[in-house]
């Protein structure tokens, strides 16, 4: 929850990247989900509240307590499409199920690096470690390959 240099630009880097990635996510629910509005919701309610907070947190880092609620929204919404409004589709099912997956894992590694609620082990500490890195890259990779596969149903 530091406010120096080195951390304001991984927030700020993180802030354009929910915005992109989270408009993504809403776009493509929007273009081929059939679920009430409230799953909707939550996905548009979290692309815009991440990187709001994020950005908000730059002078008050204690404002990054409040990224749980974006990443609740969007979690749950993903996991309503997964379980009650999947697309019929094998592969663009797979790709939700990927997402949900991935966003979890991202929500996961910013409880336990950010938010410290487990310890982190001494060659995970270092915010540039390779080991941090691979699940960033695990996190990243998990949602960019299922939105592939959820966008799928885009092309028939």
């Amino acid at each position: 929850m530091s406010a120096d240099r080195q951390m304001a630009r991984r927030v700020t880097r993180l802030g354009f990247v929910s915005l992109v990635a989270l408009g993504l996510l809403w776009g493509l629910c929007a273009a081929t989900i059939s679920a009430p509005w409230w799953v909707h919701g939550a996905l548009a309610a979290g692309w815009v509240l991440m990187p709001l907070v994020l950005f908000a947190s730059l002078p008050r880092p204690r404002l990054r307590y409040a990224l749980v609620l974006p990443g609740s929204l969007v979690s749950v919404g993903l996991l309503a499409i997964c379980l009650a409004w999947a697309p019929a589709e094998p592969m663009a099912a797979a790709g939700w199920w990927l997402m949900a997956g991935g966003v979890a894992l991202g929500g996961g590694l910013g409880l336990w690096f950010w938010y410290r609620l487990l310890p982190v082990p001494a060659w995970l500490h270092d915010p540039y470690s390779t080991g941090r890195w691979g699940l960033i890259g695990l996190h990243v990779g998990l949602i960019v390959v299922g939105w592939g596969l959820a966008a799928t149903t885009l092309f028939g």
